[in-house]
């Protein structure tokens, strides 16, 4: 047991370090808003996976999978609510994105948001029904308890490295921010980091 969990903590951390679209998306509320925001993102995003290893330890994600029409109704779902987001930013202003007067994000919403984006990426899904199985180190006994001792390892392990990424980021937010032309920088930025997710999600 200890050899399969220190086997799947190097994979997770391997592939938690990997650039991928949950982890550009910390980096980039990192850097306009602060180490904070970061952190209560990356609170969201892996908090969404307690719902996914539930899923899993329970057999619904085979089912909801082998449904083609509810799992691209899922995929279309996640896309549209990923490119609302791009076009909340795309109307806001950038001339006030980085004033210390603009409203910011209050960190329930960016856990919500982060949840959310979690919950409608249905390729985490099948993500966790592939990766998850091969390190159940007692296929006849309790799988269930094994999904979720697994998923505690995984959510551990990301949330610590998608924690040390936003902390890195906010540390040279201050810096950034004071550049001239940023502000529309990182407005595109969050916008192409919101659509690339979306594209990420709907295209196989």
């Amino acid at each position: 047991m200890i050899e399969t969990l220190i086997s799947f903590s190097i994979a997770t951390l391997a592939l938690a370090i990997s650039p991928g679209p949950d982890n550009i998306y910390v980096l980039t509320q990192s850097l306009i808003n602060g180490t904070k925001s970061g952190v209560a993102t990356t609170a969201g995003l892996i908090s969404g996976c307690i719902v996914h290893t539930t899923l899993l330890a329970f057999g619904i994600s085979a089912i909801i999978t082998a449904s083609e029409s509810l799992f691209y109704g899922i995929k279309v779902l996640g896309a549209c609510y990923l490119l609302y987001l791009a076009y909340m930013v795309f109307k806001s202003d950038h001339s006030i994105l980085l004033s210390d007067d603009a409203p910011k994000r209050s960190y329930w919403m960016l856990f919500k948001t982060g949840v959310i984006m979690n919950l409608v990426n249905p390729k985490v899904m099948i993500f966790f029904l592939a990766f998850f199985p091969g390190f159940l180190w007692e296929k006849d006994g309790n799988t269930v308890v094994q999904f979720y001792i697994l998923g505690a390892v995984f959510m551990a392990v990301s949330f610590v490295v998608f924690s040390g990424i936003a902390l890195l980021a906010g540390r040279i937010s201050d810096f950034i921010t004071e550049q001239k032309g940023v502000g529309i920088v990182l407005k595109w930025l969050q916008i192409v980091v919101f659509v690339g997710i979306a594209l990420y999600i709907i295209v196989d």
